[in-house]
């Protein structure tokens, strides 16, 4: 098998990443495997396919209507043993506002894409079939933009053979006694 973006072929086909540009090769092993068909939820690829945001809004919806179960438990607790009713309320607190505060989160910053891998991150995208185009961008035939290039400062050019060399050590502490004998 060889890597589809950088060409090099591969040691083995149960290679997870190329060893030159690092690409995940996994996907391509299966596409490969179903003659460059991209293997379906019911023979390839496991998950629910449901987006973080779309788990987070259950899981936030779970939690919230959990506050109707375990509230009139933990009242009927407080009840049986004579305690003020704290407990009922921090867990209305902490199941109720949790709940609801987690389908915001949800809501606000996560993603909306699936990532089809059950909570790991998306699948690579690969052609339907192997003669397929991507939809990569594509160098255009043409000359190219000479808009924001300008030519080199004219000055003095100074040529390597110009430059002064460092002189050693040695040469710096002579002149510097020499100077001292001078005065």
């Amino acid at each position: 098998m060889h890597c589809p973006k950088c060409g090099q072929q591969q040691v083995s086909e149960e290679t997870r990443f190329c060893s030159r540009c690092g690409l995940l090769l996994s996907g391509v092993a299966q596409v490969m495997a179903n003659d460059g068909i991209i293997p379906t939820n019911q023979g390839g690829f496991t998950g629910t396919g449901d987006s973080p945001r779309r788990r987070g809004i259950k899981l936030g919806v779970f939690i919230f209507l959990l506050t109707f179960i375990l509230v009139p438990i933990f009242g009927v607790i407080a009840l049986g043993l004579n305690l003020e009713p704290w407990l009922p309320g921090i867990a209305v607190f902490l199941f109720g506002g949790g709940g609801i505060l987690r389908i915001a989160y949800a809501l606000m910053f996560e993603s909306s894409q699936p990532t089809g891998l059950g909570g790991a991150a998306a699948a690579p995208v690969f052609p339907r079939s192997v003669g397929e185009a991507r939809s990569e961008p594509q160098l255009t035939a043409g000359p190219a933009s000479t808009g924001s290039y300008s030519p080199p400062r004219q000055g003095r050019w100074m040529e390597t053979s110009d430059l002064n060399q460092p002189s050693s050590v040695t040469d710096n502490t002579t002149k510097l006694l020499q100077e001292e004998e001078n005065r």
